[in-house]
């Protein structure tokens, strides 16, 4: 068992040693564009709450 966690945590190691790592410039644009979305989406469904909460108003 502890030398396949062994073997295991060695090819963790390997491959992390593939992984390309974003720039702090890609990372830094695509964590606003995460955020621009996050709060173009918020913005939406708050108009769409609000429109749908007022419309099931007149009925109630």
């Amino acid at each position: 068992m502890a030398k396949e966690k062994k073997s295991f945590l060695g090819s963790v190691v390997e491959e992390m040693k593939n992984v390309t790592w974003p720039t702090k410039k890609e990372l830094r644009k695509d964590t606003l564009t995460v955020i621009e979305t996050s709060l173009i989406f918020a913005v939406i469904f708050a108009i769409m709450d609000t429109a749908i909460s007022s419309f099931l108003g007149l009925f109630i």
